[in-house]
């Protein structure tokens, strides 16, 4: 809040301030007995509440003395859940929120609540901002309270008290540059500073050029006198495409708004997009919010990362948002990535944007050799059992640290993260709460993954064989390996612990888990893809889409076959995924996916909800839930819950245009079932990322 970040000095004078500030914020005073404003004397007021019943606005009195700063889209505190004594309203609990408009009478009859203070006179929730938001809750049947969570970062008083900058003058239109590798490339750049509103499906080529290209639209839109918006997966493709910002631009004409900022200089960083300042932001997931004025660009890279999903309530995905506010503001559209998304080849195939891809003959020149290792090779090869590694790409690897690092990509972290039984095969669970057992380390005891509780004698409960063998070995076991097999070289590992940004141009080994990769100077000579059954045997329906973007993103930062890139899977030649990978055809992959999910009539051809919770919340809200005609309900069935809980899942699908109708229908079951005090929760998700 600002306030602590207020107090930050340890002085007395700091301390008294930080006393005064939680004083002031804890106990408004309500002004019960106060005059109201003389014109426009009710604010309406979104109640930063949360709770689906309670998703709409309410009405406060203005008093006097703030009917200057109490504007829409500024924010407040009001007492929610007051009582009316003696003809008036008094008491309640404090809450935030935000006044979205002034009007001259109310609709509700009763005595109204004053507002409690007013915490800043800086409009940052505006109409544009409010109509997106309103929009996400009721296509992702949530709540207005929780979007508006999303896409308004927290008040600092501090950066909220400094001025922003006067805006830069607009910079000229940039040359096409690498964008020239592209048919279509310098005619979207001169639609992009005509003013006009391009819409395409990019298919990046490989290396490192991706950043300056998103830079060059960027430039071409702020030439264009309109905004942009740039929204990635992770820190370190933002970071990638700030610097490529500011190599062409220069510094002032955009923002980065990157999580670890720290909260003021986001929110100043924020503010100054908000006020105007800067017409472009650049950042992850959240930044899809981010109150640019004239919006004329949103790109959106890598759309099918599952990190653009957000985690909270009401899970909205990143790439949705963005073809709302395209829609709503009239704004072109880049979704670009090495991989495309089935949505991405919906969006061509109903026309409603363009491809935006290479010839093939550029494709060829700029993309590495592609070979492959079945997983039968792997188990005769009597190399591969000692490092991990069959001897085709022990003798890319060998070749390749002649003249560069060598990315060796792990699909799983940790040690040894998934064991068995040596003799049965069965797999190795925890006594406490079934949980799959791992190993840290081969010193360390094993331990469980869900609870953590160590397993010191560990014995089969089907055969009694105190034997272990690894199903899955993971990076960390890998990089052990690999540094006995390859004693001179040094070996490097970028993972969830510790992800590397870059690395030199050096020979070493790079041990990474999938997206965590980091880029090389010059490139990779050469790229190993590991156990690529872990990735293709996943049961869901994406498993193949995700697996060909996770080979791609690491493909992609090897040299062109021209200079001796070369590529390892060790996969299955014929799956369709290492097909595409073969002939770096990413565009035929998902096109091909999307033809057959539209014979099973599964999304995004069809709209889909999950409902999650015990067999009993399930069914209660499936009976409460008035579904659009046609509706299709699969399941329910079990699903694992974590520490032996016992957990169902339901699929709801509906047809193409019936999406808003499910969500309503979801929403308003929710509701029933608060009104019926029922206790146990279900989570509802609007087109889940998993459906198995």
């Amino acid at each position: 809040m600002s306030s602590t970040e207020e107090a930050g000095g340890s002085g007395a004078p700091e301390q008294l301030a930080f006393i005064r500030e939680t004083v002031r914020r804890a106990k408004p005073r309500t002004w019960l007995g106060a005059q109201r404003a003389a014109h426009l004397p009710v604010a309406r007021v979104l109640v930063d509440k949360g709770l689906l019943h309670l998703d709409q606005f309410f009405d406060y009195a203005v008093p006097a003395n703030m009917a200057e700063e109490a504007q829409p889209g500024v924010r407040v505190r009001v007492r929610f859940g007051a009582r009316v004594v003696n003809g008036r309203r008094e008491g309640g609990e404090l809450h935030d929120g935000f006044v979205v408009e002034r009007r001259a009478e109310s609709d509700y009859a009763g005595p109204l609540a004053p507002l409690a203070q007013v915490l800043s006179p800086e409009p940052v929730l505006t109409p544009a901002l409010l109509r997106l938001c309103r929009t996400v809750a009721d296509r992702y049947a949530g709540t207005l309270a929780d979007v508006l969570q999303l896409a308004v970062p927290p008040r600092h008083a501090k950066a909220e008290a400094e001025p922003s900058p006067p805006p830069l003058p607009l910079p000229a239109a940039p040359e096409p540059g690498s964008w020239s590798r592209y048919p279509q490339g310098p005619d979207y750049l001169t639609a992009l500073t005509a003013g006009r509103a391009p819409r395409a499906v990019w298919t990046a080529l490989p290396g490192p050029s991706w950043p300056h290209e998103i830079a060059r639209a960027v430039a071409a839109t702020l030439a264009g006198g309109r905004g942009a918006l740039v929204v990635l997966p992770d820190g370190r493709s933002t970071a990638r495409v700030d610097e490529a910002l500011t190599e062409l631009l220069g510094g002032g004409l955009h923002a980065t708004l990157a999580a670890d900022l720290g909260p003021k200089e986001r929110y100043r960083r924020w503010l100054a997009v908000s006020r105007g300042s800067v017409r472009a932001a650049v950042g992850t997931r959240a930044t899809m919010f981010a109150p640019v004025h004239d919006l004329g660009l949103v790109v959106v890279w890598s759309d099918g990362d599952g990190s653009h999903a957000d985690p909270r309530a009401p899970h909205p995905h990143v790439r949705e948002v963005a073809l709302l506010r395209a829609a709503e503001e009239g704004a072109g559209v880049l979704l670009g990535g090495l991989a495309v998304t089935v949505e991405g080849a919906q969006l061509v195939s109903t026309g409603w944007a363009r491809p935006l891809a290479a010839e093939r003959a550029t494709v060829r020149e700029v993309a590495p050799r592609v070979r492959t290792v079945t997983d039968l090779d792997q188990a005769r090869d009597a190399a591969a059992q000692q490092a991990r590694l069959p001897s085709l790409a022990w003798q890319v690897a060998r070749e390749a640290l002649a003249t560069g690092p060598v990315l060796i990509q792990v699909p799983r972290r940790g040690y040894v993260p998934r064991l068995a039984c040596g003799r049965c095969r069965t797999p190795a669970r925890c006594r406490h709460c079934e949980g799959p057992l791992e190993a840290s380390s081969s010193a360390e005891p094993l331990r469980c993954g869900w609870c953590g509780v160590a397993e010191e004698q560990w014995h089969c409960a089907e055969c009694g064989s105190f034997r272990l063998r690894a199903q899955v070995v993971g990076a960390r076991r890998t990089a052990e390996e690999l540094g006995k097999a390859f004693p001179r070289i040094p070996v490097r590992t970028s993972g969830r612990d510790a992800v590397l940004l870059s690395v030199p141009a050096e020979p070493a080994l790079v041990i990474s888990t999938p997206g965590a990769e980091p880029v090389a100077e010059g490139g990779y000579a050469a790229a190993l893809l590991l156990d690529g059954w872990a990735l293709l045997s996943r049961p869901d329906l994406r498993a193949g889409e995700e697996t060909l973007r996770l080979w791609l993103a690491a493909a992609g930062l090897v040299r062109p076959a021209t200079e001796g890139g070369t590529v390892v899977v060790v996969a299955e030649p014929t799956a369709r995924p290492v097909q595409a990978l073969i002939r770096w055809d990413p565009a035929g992959h998902a096109a091909f996916e999307l033809e057959e999910r539209a014979h099973l009539h599964f999304p995004p051809v069809s709209r889909m909800a999950s409902v999650t919770g015990s067999p009993a919340a399930v069914a209660d809200l499936l009976g409460l839930t008035r579904l659009p005609e046609g509706a299709d309900v699969l399941g329910p069935v079990p699903v694992p819950g974590g520490r032996g809980e016992e957990v169902e899942r339901a699929l709801l699908r509906v047809a193409p245009g019936q999406g808003a109708a499910l969500a309503a229908a979801l929403k308003a079951a929710q509701i029933a079932r608060i009104a019926l005090r029922t206790p146990e929760p279900v989570k509802v998700r609007i087109d889940p990322l998993e459906i198995g």
